[in-house]
C-alpha cells in the first residue's frame, strides 16, 4: 500500500492572518510527510467555501510543497474541471509545468466542484458538470499525448500545442473523486483511478472496493478517455495519533466534527459549524446529527445508505499507533492501494498533526513496506 495525505486547509474562526498562518502550517505539514515516509500530498480544489476549504488555487500549494520537497508525489485531489472552472487547457499546461518542475511527481484528479456556492461563483449549471468533467478529462489527455493537438467537442480547440510536455510520459496518471457507487462506476470505465472517502467506515470502503472491482470486470473500453489506464483504489483514513490515545480520540473527534458540520453547511443547507473547542463529548454529538439526518431521509423518502451519514461516523485511527495500525490492516484486507490521511481538520492544533504525521512516520508506514 502507498500512503498519503491530503489537505482542505480547513480553518475554525478565519481571519486573514489565521488563513495565512494555515497555509504555511499545511506546508510544513507535507514536508515533514515526505521526510517520515509519505508516499504522497493531495490537495483539493475549493472555493468561497468560509471554514470547510481555503485550498482554492491547489496548484500554488502544491508548487510551494515541491520546491520544498525532492521525492514525495504532488496530487490535485482534485480540480474543478467544469468549463466555468477554468478552460481545460490552462489545466494541461498548469499540470504539465509542475510536473517539469518537479522531476514527474504530479498526479491529476478531477472532480465536479457542484456545491451551489461555488458553481454561483463562477457561474456553472450543474446540468453541465458531469459532461464537462468527462470532456476535461478527454481533452487533457489528449493534448498531452500529442505534440500538436486539435479538439472539437462542446468547445473547439486548435490546432496547436500544450507546453511544456509533461515529465511523465505520456502523461501523469489521472484520477476522479469519487462519493457514490455511480461514480465508482464511472471512474472505471473512464480508466482512472479512484479517490474514496471513506468517512462511513471500513465495511463501507469494502463495498465500494467491490464496487470498482466489478465495474473494471464489465469495462469494455469503449469509455476510456485515454490511452493510458489508471486502476488505482484510494481510500480516506480520518486520524489523529498521539501517544496519549484518549486525548487523541478527543482531538480527532472534535476535528471531525468541526469537518462534518462545515460539509453539512456548504453542501445541505445547514448550520455553521461550532467553532469552539469546547468540551463536549464529540463522538455523542455527531451521533445526535446523524440520528436527525436519517429522520430527515427518511421522512424524505430517501434511502439511507452508510455514504449519507458516513462523516458522522467516528470508528476511525483515532488513537494511539495501535488504533491506526488496526485501522490499516483492515483497509489492507480489503484491497486499498493508497491510505489517504486526513488529519489537517479545522479545529486540529498544528502540533497534534505533526506528532501524528511522525507517529504514522515511525509505527505505522513501516510495518507495511
Amino acid at each position: 500500500m502507498k500512503f498519503s495525505m491530503i489537505f482542505e486547509a480547513q480553518l475554525a474562526h478565519p481571519t486573514p492572518e489565521r488563513e495565512h498562518a494555515l497555509l504555511r502550517d499545511c506546508v510544513e505539514q507535507a514536508v515533514l510527510a515526505e521526510g517520515v515516509g509519505f508516499d504522497r500530498v493531495w490537495a483539493v480544489e475549493h472555493h468561497s467555501l468560509l471554514r470547510y476549504a481555503h485550498m482554492s488555487a491547489s496548484e500554488i500549494f502544491l508548487t510551494w510543497v515541491a520546491a520544498r520537497t525532492s521525492r514525495i508525489r504532488i496530487g490535485h485531489g482534485v480540480v474543478t474541471m467544469p468549463f466555468g472552472y477554468q478552460h481545460p487547457l490552462r489545466v494541461a499546461e498548469r499540470s504539465a509545468m509542475l510536473d517539469a518542475l518537479s522531476g514527474g511527481r504530479v498526479d491529476l484528479g478531477a472532480g465536479r466542484g457542484a456545491t451551489a456556492q461555488e458553481m454561483a461563483m463562477f457561474g456553472v449549471r450543474a446540468e453541465d458538470t458531469y459532461p464537462q468533467v468527462e470532456e476535461a478529462l478527454r481533452i487533457i489527455a489528449a493534448a498531452w499525448r500529442k505534440e500538436q493537438f486539435e479538439w472539437h467537442g462542446s468547445i473547439d480547440i486548435g490546432p496547436g500545442a500544450v507546453l511544456p510536455r509533461p515529465a511523465q510520459l505520456p502523461h501523469p496518471p489521472l484520477f476522479m473523486a469519487c462519493s457514490k457507487h455511480d461514480t465508482l462506476r464511472t471512474a472505471a470505465e473512464y480508466g482512472v483511478g479512484a479517490l474514496v472517502l471513506g468517512f462511513a467506515g471500513a465495511a463501507d470502503v469494502r463495498e465500494m472496493r467491490a464496487v470498482y472491482d466489478a465495474a473494471l470486470t464489465a469495462r469494455d473500453g469503449s469509455r476510456l478517455v485515454s490511452t493510458e489506464v489508471n486502476d488505482h483504489f484510494a481510500a480516506l483514513c480520518p486520524t489523529i495519533v498521539l501517544d496519549d490515545a484518549a486525548e487523541a480520540y478527543r482531538v480527532g473527534t472534535r476535528g471531525q466534527r468541526f469537518f462534518a458540520e462545515s460539509i453539512a453547511h456548504w453542501y445541505a443547507g445547514g448550520a455553521a459549524p461550532a467553532e469552539d473547542a469546547i468540551e463536549e463529548d464529540h463522538a455523542a454529538v455527531m451521533a445526535s446529527h446523524e440520528r436527525e439526518l436519517v429522520a430527515k431521509l427518511h421522512e424524505a423518502r430517501v434511502p439511507v445508505r452508510p455514504s449519507a451519514t458516513g462523516t458522522f461516523n467516528v470508528d476511525h485511527a483515532y488513537g494511539d499507533a495501535a488504533t491506526a495500525i488496526a485501522y490499516v490492516d483492515q483497509l489492507q484486507d480489503i484491497g486499498v492501494d493508497e491510505v489517504i490521511c486526513l488529519i489537517q481538520m479545522g479545529t486540529v492544533p498544528q502540533e497534534a498533526c505533526l506528532e501524528t504525521i511522525r507517529q504514522w512516520g515511525r509505527h505505522v508506514i513501516p510495518r507495511y513496506r
